[in-house]
């Protein structure tokens, strides 16, 4: 257990919707608020996977001394008025407001609400990148795999509420911000201040893990968010396993079980399912000397985790041709750029798959 200085800080708020961010409050707790008051809200969403990592993160949460309050945030048509209802005290007395996807919409509201003098943003994983992008642009908040469509008749509906939180997301007199990221960031908004996620708390509570001679496989959602071609994908997978004696594949929370059994089926991967965050168990292990992956947030991520271990991480491209037609304009860049600006990790050029007909 970390160390803490007691509860001498001002009333932190945070609020987590994926294992990935709760891990990153922990890391910024941990590097920077050792003796905040930390509340960490779990604004619970709906696929079990998620939820089963969620539940174990908030159980290292309250073992780091921090309360945690876990909210059936769409646990039906009414749950989240009630779920505002119920935080917004919370929101008005908070000093500071940490939070792990300003893209959500359920955040932004949040922010609306708020009058804390202090904002801090955590990764969300890549999605931190065109967030910091889109600030320091002054261009509306959108995923980076939706830009290039035309807003919905919802989307419309939400904009001044988006609005007003990209507002309240922009420093001004009286209100700082602070982005946390183990992220790249090419363009820094005026008046923001950034700081490193190093993974200093993760190493510090597990590892050093064993490693294993072989490979492992770390699982996208590519083809989920329709950004991949389900079929490309499984054959690019089944390439690099060959090529590389990988034997284990793990799946990423979001990805359909029908592809994973598909996978299973036709490559002979294990697949695992795992029920902490890839940066965490790897670090527990055991794990393969050589990591094998797609363009992901765990290629920024897993050599800070592993950082003093032996284990390499390599990374293959998207090939232009394994892209769905429905596509983001944006994907092939976004995807190169993540892949790009990777440090410590060694690239592999796209596996060769055989033309869909």
């Amino acid at each position: 257990m970390s160390p803490r200085a007691g509860n001498t800080g001002p009333r932190t708020l945070a609020f987590v919707e994926s294992p990935v961010q709760l891990l990153n409050v922990l890391e910024w707790a941990h590097a920077h608020a050792p003796g905040a008051e930390l509340t960490l809200v779990v604004l619970s969403p709906t696929d079990p996977m998620t939820r089963g990592q969620l539940r174990r993160m908030a159980e290292l949460a309250r073992e780091e001394r921090h309360e945690v309050r876990w909210e059936e945030a769409r646990g039906g048509p009414g749950a989240p008025f009630q779920t505002i209802g119920g935080l917004a005290g919370m929101l008005r007395r908070a000093d500071r407001v940490v939070l792990g996807d300003p893209f959500s919409r359920y955040v932004q509201l949040l922010l609306t609400i708020t009058r804390a003098p202090d904002l801090v943003v955590v990764d969300d994983g890549t999605a931190t990148m065109e967030f910091v992008a889109q600030l320091a642009r002054g261009e509306r908040l959108v995923r980076w795999h939706r830009k290039g469509g035309r807003p919905s008749p919802r989307d419309l509906a939400f904009a001044p509420i988006s609005a007003a939180a990209r507002k309240r997301l922009t420093p001004a007199e009286g209100r700082g911000v602070e982005i946390f990221s183990s992220m790249p960031m090419t363009e820094t908004p005026p008046g923001v201040t950034t700081s490193v996620n190093s993974f200093a708390w993760t190493r510090a509570r597990f590892g050093p893990p064993r490693i294993t001679k072989g490979a492992d496989m770390v699982g996208t959602s590519l083809v989920e968010t329709g950004v991949v071609d389900a079929d490309r994908y499984l054959e690019a997978v089944t390439g690099l396993a060959k090529t590389h004696g990988a034997t284990r594949y793990f799946a990423h929370r979001r990805e359909a079980t029908d592809k994973l059994h598909r996978l299973a089926v036709e490559t002979g991967l294990e697949i695992v399912r795992p029920d902490l965050p890839l940066e965490l168990i790897a670090r527990r292990g055991p794990i393969g000397r050589t990591i094998l992956s797609f363009p992901s947030t765990v290629v920024h991520t897993l050599p800070l985790a592993l950082a003093g271990t032996e284990v390499r991480v390599s990374v293959c491209d998207i090939d232009p041709d394994w892209l769905t037609e429905t596509a983001s304009p944006r994907a092939q860049g976004f995807l190169s750029g993540v892949t790009g600006s990777a440090k410590d990790v060694h690239r592999l050029s796209a596996v060769s798959v055989a033309p869909v007909v």
